[in-house]
């Protein structure tokens, strides 16, 4: 059952706890102890340990999560052009005395950072006798520390970098450099990968636990680190982090074996809801379980909605488990992202986005209906099977003669615009349809309106491990190498039915990626940054792929020329506003001080 484990937590998280009253927080603790009780036995202090993890899944699993990691960029805009989020989705109104998204994570973060710091800090009073399983407990604390702090880091910026747990009322804060920061973020990870067991010594299953930070994850997150830390770092020192950038994604991929992951033979076996738990391509999951009281709240995961176009309701369809909950929606493709794929060529398309949808119950076409979808007269009468007839299809495609056709359609003129200058780019036209994301489908749920979901979250997988490398070989001018880590990934997403395109979807020539590095000619970086989204979109990566990659200048460029359906979004947006509670909280606000441009 869940107990009230007891900590200090309050507005002002900058110093973590700025407010002199207790706040409970729910959290799985079998053992039932008081918070300084649960530190001083090597049993208690595992339900400390747990406790650590929890803040995760208030941005992995929940809308805050996508909204600020996907929405914003070049891929992404809110459904259906819905005036929802828009402080992180389209850059309005995002100022420090407003809430927003990226507030959540500021906030619970902190609290999450503060939690480890405690561990840290009081694990040597813990009576742990067995030195192996009190550094694996160490490895994990220092695993989230690492793992909150890249978030925070890359979000805010230099703020308040703690190490120290703080239990008491503190009104100052100071700020912190970058570096500082990934100072302590790699040498965490560092700790972890040398101590953290692979994730088979945790067994399978939820009784065994299977979604603790293991090797594989530190060293995965510390390849993610290098090459984050890498552009912010000039001459040797920033060679030197693309090389480690480099190294570490190769020892991922090297030892594969021995730490238990692979890649999956095609992306539809990577997407395969039958897939999903303890998925061999994660590298670090968030798990869920179908047991609600073991989750972070009654909603649990509910990713699968997000990204769905209506159904429901259109002839021949009503809301099912296989379709999925279609009433949340909340972020639709760019034509860009769309763009981007060549499904003739790569499964990626098939394995991510919808474009069909059987019937799944009968239906017989009548006046009303064709007149409502713009239907021909020859279509009145035509029956829709269920399991057999085609009752609805987006497509990125042009459809012709689509009055006669005997189903909703809508193609790619029907739902954006094109531009003058650029076809792969065009601001959206329709305010109903578009062609959604399947990558989170989910199939644990037992009802068809049910919105909490229970699929596994991959937060890291096996594939980043040859996009980091691809990207750092790259920026170290080793373009043959970068070549050939696209290609391995390249190979796996060809479409191999009923002809095999392996060959014919090779990265072949080097001009791609030795082109002049600006948006018109799209070279460079921005040939990484396409294969990053045609593998990763939606994966909570995104918005931290174009604030790494670009400066303040070409981040707002690139933003507004591929998602021309943002206009606000400026070189400041880079970083996000400190909250003004946070600063208000603060005798030394004004010290402390505002990021530029809020």
């Amino acid at each position: 059952m869940k107990k009230n484990i007891y900590r200090i937590a309050g507005v002002g998280v900058l110093a973590v706890a700025m407010l002199s009253c207790n706040k409970r927080l729910n959290e799985y603790n079998p053992g039932g102890a008081t918070a300084d009780a649960t530190w001083t036995t090597p049993q208690g202090f595992v339900t400390a340990v747990n406790g650590a993890y929890q803040e995760q899944r208030a941005y992995y699993g929940k809308e805050d999560g996508p909204l600020i990691s996907e929405g914003g960029t070049d891929l992404w805009f809110t459904a259906n052009k819905i005036s929802y989020a828009n402080q992180v989705t389209k850059y309005i109104n995002l100022i420090p005395a407003t809430n927003n998204s990226s507030f959540t994570i500021f906030r619970l973060f902190y609290r999450a950072i503060n939690q480890c710091n405690a561990g840290i800090n009081r694990i040597d009073g813990a009576g742990f006798t067995d030195l192996g399983e009190k550094n694996r407990r160490l490895g994990e604390l220092r695993f989230l520390r690492a793992f909150y702090y890249w978030h925070i880091v890359e979000q805010f910026g230099g703020v308040n970098l703690r190490t120290t747990e703080t239990n008491s009322v503190e009104l100052t804060a100071q700020r912190s450099p970058v570096s500082a920061f990934y100072d302590l973020i790699i040498s965490d990870l560092k700790f972890a990968a040398d101590n953290l067991p692979n994730a088979s010594f945790y067994g399978s299953g939820i009784a065994g636990e299977y979604s603790r930070a293991s090797k594989k994850s530190a060293l995965g997150m510390l390849a993610r680190a290098y090459l984050s830390r890498a552009y912010y770092a000039t001459g040797q020192e920033r060679t030197d982090y693309f090389t480690l950038a480099k190294n570490t994604a190769n020892d991922v991929i090297a030892r594969k074996g021995e730490l238990g992951t692979d890649l999956w033979a095609s992306p539809a076996e990577l997407w395969n809801p039958a897939n999903n738990k303890n998925n061999k391509e994660a590298l670090y999951i968030i798990s869920n379980s179908t047991n609600q009281q073991l989750d972070y709240d009654d909603n649990a995961n509910r990713l699968h909605a997000w990204f769905l176009t209506t159904y429901n309701g259109r002839p021949g369809l009503v809301r099912s488990i296989q379709y999925g909950f279609d009433n949340q929606k909340r972020l639709q493709p760019t034509r860009y992202l769309l763009s981007l794929f060549n499904e003739q060529l790569d499964a990626r398309y098939a394995a991510s986005f919808q474009e069909n949808w059987i019937a799944n119950t009968a239906y017989t076409w009548n006046a009303s209906a064709a007149n409502t979808f713009g239907k021909a007269p020859s279509v009145i009468g035509t029956q829709l099977i269920p399991g057999q007839s085609l009752a609805m299809q987006l497509t990125k495609q042009v459809v012709a003669d689509k009055a006669t056709k005997p189903y909703v359609v809508y193609d790619i003129n029907d739902m954006y615009n094109v531009s003058a200058t650029d076809s792969r780019v065009g601001t959206i036209k329709s305010l109903t349809d578009f062609i959604p994301m399947i990558k989170f489908l989910d199939y644990t749920r037992t009802l068809p309106d049910a919105q909490p979901g229970f699929n596994d979250i991959m937060v890291i997988r096996f594939a980043e491990m040859y996009l980091i490398s691809a990207e750092a070989e790259f920026k170290l001018g080793n373009i043959g190498a970068a070549v050939e880590k696209l290609n391995v990934l390249r190979a796996r997403a060809a479409v191999k039915t009923p002809v095999d395109r392996t060959q014919a979807f090779q990265a072949t020539t080097q001009a791609s990626l030795t082109a002049a590095e600006t948006l018109e000619e799209g070279g460079g970086i921005y040939f990484i940054l396409a294969e990053r989204a045609r593998e990763l979109c939606g994966e909570h990566l995104r918005w931290y792929d174009l604030k790494r990659t670009l400066t303040d200048e070409q981040f707002a460029a690139y933003i507004k020329k591929f998602n021309p359906d943002i206009t606000d979004v400026q070189p400041f947006h880079r970083l996000r506003p400190v909250p003004l509670t946070e600063l208000n909280a603060l005798t030394n606000g004004a010290e402390f001080g505002q990021n530029p441009g809020y």
